[in-house]
């Protein structure tokens, strides 16, 4: 199959992360390095599908590195979630004469990788494009940094005004089943306190810590919420059970939101994209397949896809004792 190979198609799925056209932008040129076709697929595994296909050379990549989001577009496909669906996207490769596939994206996309090459056997390599960090394999998904970096840039300015005003504001970032951002900009931005679904903090210890906070002197908090968070429904009914229970405190909710999907990538992202998008071409054309590139101390290694998509991502016991002492 190695040998075979003379046309990979690149697409991303899922929700968009900095660092998606980095790495699109590396296994383009990559490609043109080793004198083989790169097609990009537009709008994930629907644009397969409907066979939305571009031929991208070298040049067609200019000025990308530094751009959020993603030129191929994104998008979710029911369609592809039934065996009719991925008949015909195969067909359209088939068609097209597409050898193999790079899939940027998450869970939901090598999954769909996955069951793809065990039904086609058809070569396929992942990139892990997620802000959430979730992946099991990589030490860093791309997005990651940047994604923490615009929460800790949001949350210094949040605390000049709560400063300010005295004020304890709870800010909500990403994370619907992890809390990697949460803990890494709670720490790094110096939060008071910080909540992710990974430990249990409980209404009482959350009272407890912030009173005590405010007999230590402190006129104003921060406490970083990761959204899966369970310690309440919500970030609102936290707000509430606080002014009900605690005196004294003008509490303010801020939620970060999408804009932690957005903006340039940072360094970071952009050269982890740039590495993991040439192991990915040139592990196809070694005759790998269906595994994920992932960072391993700093080395890029290979990670069989079905157990990326398989395994829990598990929050830093380290770093939340550090946080646990920095919050004294």
């Amino acid at each position: 199959m190695a040998n075979q190979i003379i046309k990979i198609g690149v697409m991303t799925s899922g929700g968009d992360s900095p660092g998606m056209n980095a790495a699109i932008r590396s296994v383009v040129r990559t490609c043109a390095f080793h004198k083989i076709e790169c097609v990009g697929i537009y709008r994930g595994y629907e644009g397969m599908i409907e066979g939305d296909f571009k031929l991208l050379d070298a040049r067609s990549v200019n000025n990308i590195i530094n751009k959020g989001g993603t030129i191929l577009k994104s998008a979710r496909s029911t369609e592809f979630r039934t065996k009719e669906g991925r008949k015909k996207a195969y067909d359209q490769l088939q068609k097209e004469g597409i050898h193999a596939l790079v899939l940027i994206g998450g869970d939901g996309t090598f999954t769909g990788g996955m069951i793809f090459n065990e039904e086609y056997d058809f070569p396929v390599i992942g990139i892990p494009g997620t802000i959430d960090n979730d992946i099991v394999g990589t030490n860093f998904t791309l997005g990651f940094d940047t994604a923490l970096n615009t929460a800790v840039d949001a949350i210094d300015k949040i605390r000049d005004t709560a400063s300010s005003h005295k004020r304890l504001f709870f800010v909500e970032v990403m994370g619907r089943d992890v809390g990697h951002i949460a803990l890494n900009a709670g720490v790094g931005s110096g939060a008071e306190e910080i909540l992710v679904p990974e430990e249990d903090l409980g209404l009482d210890r959350l009272l407890e810590s912030l009173e005590k906070s405010r007999h230590t002197g402190k006129s104003s908090s921060i406490v970083v919420v990761a959204e899966g968070d369970k310690t309440g429904k919500n970030v609102f009914e936290l707000r509430d059970y606080v002014e009900d229970n605690l005196e004294g405190y003008d509490v303010r909710v801020s939620v970060l939101g999408h804009m932690q999907r957005g903006g340039a990538p940072s360094c970071f992202d952009r050269v982890l994209a740039s590495r993991m998008g040439v192991k990915a071409v040139e592990s196809l054309l070694e005759g790998k397949k269906n595994y994920m590139v992932g960072i391993i101390n700093n080395k890029i290694e290979l990670y069989p896809i079905d157990k990326a998509v398989k395994g829990d991502s598990t929050i830093d016991a380290e770093l939340l004792r550090v946080s646990d002492i920095m919050s004294t």
